[in-house]
């Protein structure tokens, strides 16, 4: 499963929003400035975000958007699933080896684990400790 840059950058607003909770409404301007992003691509994604009650907008000059729920309430599936679709790393076969159909529907639940088990306030108050291994496979 690869995550585009609509969940990527969907991520980065909402984290944004949810690091700046109580200081009232935040431009997508502001936001796209500080992370060198495309206002323009924001706003596209802004909509679906809206339309899933995730963020609310307040117009006019001071205006902007803000968490609708707490950061806690937000996971990080909640967002991927708005601007991605289902989380479905694997197509599972109904026609497939019962082993390896199995070993699609863990990767699958794995995934979906992680990120329904990671909050907004997660993601916004991480502090990296530099203990993370990274891994590249090509498969």
């Amino acid at each position: 499963m690869k995550i585009s840059t609509k969940g990527r950058y969907g991520l980065t607003i909402m984290m944004a929003l949810a690091k700046r909770t109580g200081e009232g409404p935040i431009s997508l301007k502001s936001i796209a400035k500080e992370y060198d992003l495309s206002e323009h691509y924001l706003e596209q994604l802004i909509a679906p975000l809206r339309n899933a009650m995730l963020v609310k907008s307040v117009r006019g000059a001071y205006g902007g958007y803000m968490l609708a729920k707490e950061a806690k309430d937000i996971t990080a599936g909640d967002i991927i699933r708005v601007l991605e679709g289902p989380i479905s790393p694997v197509e599972v076969m109904d026609d497939e080896e019962p082993a390896k159909r199995n070993l699609w529907i863990k990767i699958r639940d794995a995934v979906k684990d992680v990120l329904d088990n990671t909050t907004l306030d997660d993601l916004a108050n991480y502090e990296d400790k530099g203990e993370q291994e990274y891994y590249m496979f090509y498969i």
